[in-house]
């Protein structure tokens, strides 16, 4: 019996080094050829090309073959930087693209077997059309703004680019670096700040993901002048159809410019949007810009914070109540008050849902959204805030604080 327990325990060792030895651990990487056949593999046949802006499909046929891994395609994109791309073989195109210019270029294909034998090569000719950076940079516009220069082009393939600001540095006696504004939306309409009124030498060009770059237009501009208007002398101008208060914890209109960013601010209570607020700035102001605080944290993308919002102003001495739409052009009047712009408050910067935000994205709502208000808006001396839809679809909305720009008149 002892000899029996003895075979078997020797027996259950056995079996559990087995089991850790097929156990180990595996990073999905094969560290050697995953075939011993090293024939050399045959080319691909009936090669086709389609091109397309900055790039190209090739299509083509594949050896008849069961140790094929995938095709490569070998190339350079400009005088320097070469690239390469894998198809696997279960797919019949490969995908070249990063090229400089609407120009010949020599792509060489190869097909690799599974024990990472390459076939002879077989070049083909492509001729991409004009690449996305180049389509954009003829639309490129720059021009004055408030503390600095805007910047404007329009993009209609909607794909990823880069609009680089340049600037004359004093200390470098060159043009530098200021923003690197990366974008695949179809109009780039933003504005660089920070600058005085003194001229100075600003340039503007595209670029794409693969480093290239288009010409820089260069222009002589005088930033505009700009303050921050002076919050001691903002005062509330309540309305009979501004949204009724939330009744708790003291969340009041005059706490939109008291200097504090966080809790409390202004909270509506339950009614339907349009939630309405009015104040007053004090002296008639150009507006330019302003800075919207939302309510942060676990508040972000959600609850009350403003979605979809519009700013309308006054420059009468003591202006008229007026219901105001759900939704209006910009421009409309309505009694004493004009839609001076409406407002997306951007989506998550992530990239993902409202409803699954990452910590980048709550970092960027506690800091604060800039906006700008449109060039040709007139002047105003007060300020109806009127949001159309809050990120919960709710029946109330809120907001922590405003900080307004602009030039005195």
């Amino acid at each position: 019996m002892k000899n029996i327990k003895n075979y078997s325990l020797q027996v259950l060792i056995g079996l559990l080094m087995i089991g850790i030895a097929s156990c180990k651990r595996n990073d999905g990487y094969n560290t050697g050829p995953i075939s011993n056949d090293g024939t050399k593999p045959g080319v691909v046949t009936n090669i086709k090309v389609d091109n397309f802006n900055g790039g190209a499909n090739i299509t083509y046929d594949l050896p008849n073959s069961d140790n094929i891994l995938y095709v490569l395609a070998k190339y350079h994109i400009n005088d320097k930087a070469s690239r390469e791309t894998k198809s696997s073989y279960y797919k019949d195109t490969v995908v070249v693209n990063g090229f400089k210019a609407s120009q010949d270029y020599d792509v060489t294909l190869y097909t690799v077997s599974r024990a990472n034998v390459m076939s002879d090569p077989i070049t083909v000719k492509v001729h991409p059309e004009t690449p996305v950076y180049q389509l954009v940079r003829p639309s490129v516009a720059i021009t004055p703004d408030f503390g600095g220069v805007n910047v404007k082009a329009l993009n209609p393939l909607r794909k990823e680019i880069g609009i680089i600001v340049v600037a004359y540095d004093d200390v470098t006696k060159t043009l530098e670096v200021q923003d690197q504004h990366f974008t695949k939306t179809d109009t780039i309409d933003y504005s660089l700040r920070g600058y005085n009124t003194d001229a100075r030498d600003f340039g503007v060009y595209v670029t794409d993901q693969w480093g290239n770059i288009s010409d820089t237009l260069k222009a002589n501009l005088n930033p505009l002048f700009e303050e921050m208007l002076d919050k001691s002398k903002f005062f509330n101008f309540p309305l009979p159809t501004d949204a009724p208060l939330y009744s708790g914890g003291g969340w009041i209109v005059r706490n939109l410019w008291d200097g504090n960013t966080g809790e409390p601010g202004w909270h509506t209570d339950g009614s339907t949007p349009p939630f309405t607020c009015t104040f007053g700035v004090g002296p008639t102001y150009k507006l330019s810009r302003f800075v919207m605080w939302e309510r942060s944290g676990t508040w972000s993308y959600g609850h009350g914070n403003p979605r979809d919002f519009s700013i309308w102003g006054s420059n009468a001495n003591s202006p008229a109540d007026a219901r105001l739409p759900l939704q209006a052009p910009v421009g409309a009047v309505v009694g004493d008050w004009i839609n001076m712009a409406n407002y997306h408050f951007p989506d998550p910067p992530s990239g993902f849902p409202p409803t699954a935000i990452t910590p980048a994205d709550i970092d960027f709502v506690t800091k604060g959204v800039n906006f700008n208000v449109p060039f040709n808006a007139p002047s105003v001396k007060f300020i109806r805030v009127s949001v159309a839809r809050t990120w919960s679809g709710g029946d109330f909305a809120h907001i922590l604080e405003f900080s307004f720009y602009g030039k005195p008149e």
